[in-house]
Order: C-alpha cells, then sequence, then structure tokens
C-alpha cells in the first residue's frame, strides 16, 4: 500500500508534503495504467500538451475555511493540467461560479500557472487520478480515502465548512468525515441538492502536534461543528440539460460562504462588490 498507509500521520511539511506525497501515489495499478496512457496517447487538440499524467492534488490555501470536493480528476482535465477542475467544462462552470461570488480571483481555469488564487477555499477529490469512464471503483475510492482523512485533519483548524458535488463524492466523504474528526449522524444522511447537515466534533485527541490553543479538540480555537451542504455534481450531463444550473451552484456556495464564518462572508461580499463595480 502507498504513502497514506505507510507514512505518519501528516508530518511537519503540512499541505505542501501532503500533496506531495499525493502526486507520488501508485496504490491502484487500473488508475496508474488510465492516467499515463491517456497521457501518452493525448486528445488531438491536446497534442501539443505535456500531460501531468499523474495523481492530482488538492488545490487552495492552507488556511481555508471551506472545502470544495468532487469526484476525481477529467482524464483531459485535470490529468492533463495537473490542477483540479482545470482545463474541462466542468471546472469551466465551478470557478465562474466562484468567480461570481467572490471566492476566486478570476472566472477561468485553464492551466496551473493562469494565475488563479481561491480566497478562502480549496478543493479536491475522494479519488486523485483520472478514472476510465469517470468512474473509480468502490476499492479505488476506499484506497485513497487517506489522503482526504489527511488533507481534512490538516484543514481542521480553519475549516467551517463543505460543499460536496454529487452522490459519489457524498459517499466517498463521510466516512472520511468520521475518520478525520467529526461525528457523522446516524442513520448516514441521504445527498440531496441544497441539502445541509451539521456535523459536529468528536471528543478526544487526533495525535498530531498543534499549536497551543489551535485546532486541537475542545480548546480555544478548535473550529467545533462543520456545515456539510450537498450539491448536483458540476458535470457536462447536470449542466447541460439544466439539472444544474449557474444560479443553483452559486446559491450553494453562498450559503456555504456564509457558513465558514466571518472571513468567508466577507470575501464573497467584497468580491461581489468588485464585481458590481466592474459592471
Amino acid at each position: 500500500m502507498d504513502a497514506p498507509h505507510r507514512s505518519g500521520p501528516l508530518g511537519p511539511t503540512g499541505l505542501a508534503g501532503l500533496d506531495r506525497r499525493v502526486v507520488g501515489c501508485r496504490a491502484c495499478p487500473r488508475l496508474v495504467a488510465w492516467r499515463e496512457e491517456v497521457a501518452r496517447t493525448k486528445r488531438a487538440s491536446f497534442a501539443d500538451w505535456t500531460y501531468w499524467g499523474r495523481p492530482v492534488p488538492g488545490f487552495g490555501p492552507p488556511d481555508a475555511r471551506l472545502l470544495i470536493v468532487g469526484l476525481a480528476p477529467a482524464a483531459h482535465g485535470g490529468n492533463r493540467t495537473g490542477r483540479m477542475f482545470t482545463g474541462d467544462r466542468s471546472g469551466d462552470v465551478l470557478y465562474r461560479a466562484l468567480y461570481d461570488v467572490g471566492l476566486a480571483s478570476q472566472p477561468t481555469s485553464v492551466s496551473a500557472d493562469d494565475g488563479l488564487e481561491l480566497y478562502g477555499v480549496r478543493v479536491t477529490a475522494p479519488v486523485h487520478c483520472a478514472p476510465p469512464a469517470n468512474k473509480p471503483t468502490p476499492a479505488e475510492r476506499d484506497t485513497c480515502r487517506p489522503w482526504l482523512v489527511q488533507e481534512l485533519r490538516l484543514l481542521r483548524p480553519t475549516l467551517r465548512a463543505v460543499v460536496v458535488l454529487g452522490a459519489f463524492g457524498w459517499q466517498a466523504a463521510l466516512p472520511a468525515f468520521a475518520e478525520a474528526g467529526w461525528t457523522v449522524p446516524r442513520p448516514r444522511p441521504v445527498f440531496t441538492h441544497g441539502t445541509r447537515v451539521t456535523l459536529e466534533r468528536t471528543e478526544g485527541d487526533d495525535g498530531l502536534e498543534h499549536p497551543e490553543g489551535q485546532g486541537r479538540p475542545g480548546g480555544a480555537g478548535d473550529p467545533g461543528g462543520l456545515e456539510l451542504f450537498g450539491c448536483f455534481h458540476v458535470s457536462q450531463r447536470n449542466t447541460f440539460t439544466g439539472r444544474l444550473t449557474p444560479e443553483m451552484l452559486r446559491d450553494v456556495l453562498r450559503r456555504a460562504a456564509e457558513a465558514a464564518g466571518p472571513a468567508g462572508q466577507g470575501t464573497a461580499e467584497e468580491g461581489e462588490d468588485a464585481r458590481a463595480r466592474r459592471r
């Protein structure tokens, strides 16, 4: 088994170190073979690209108050560019909406060096490699889960809200929340668009070293409950058919930004003010 099972929980390098370990993972033979085959054969329209062809780490600041959880990188999107939701139509929809509500510096995401910044938001996925037909197996989902658990633990001192895109991400994320130290209600909440669930903090220590008063369960600075939001995935199937409209997506992101607290809400309000001044 690869790094998520061998390495210590988090180590001194934080999210940057975690991202480096994610990129080196080769735990799932089917996914390794597929991502590398796609990177070799390419799509004709991207023939001049050097594909990333590796696991795609999360993207966004290490002190994010809001986390967006997708499904897996697209074969010719994240698997090509090396950044979550970058270079494909699903990303076009997501980052446009984040920009509209003031959580992104620009409305487009075309390459890892395009200058895009996220404000108080991090984007990740329960599966970090592009899967054939966009369908990871349950075993691949479970093998990749320790990466998400570690990411959640590292984000815990600041994390206040999570938006999960789609039923697959929802089912994959709930066990990760439980392992990372939040209590998932029983029976488990069912995924629906617009649903909101509060996950309470579990008691006990996570075995990590924290600065005094920061992030330890029950201490000053522990975030306590986590607000979890469900949203239809930004897949072409959903957006082209109107099952998920831009306004529906913006509404969930606004609600989540408000739940993330003053920093998230302030950022969104400031961003919308800036948008209005340019109109």
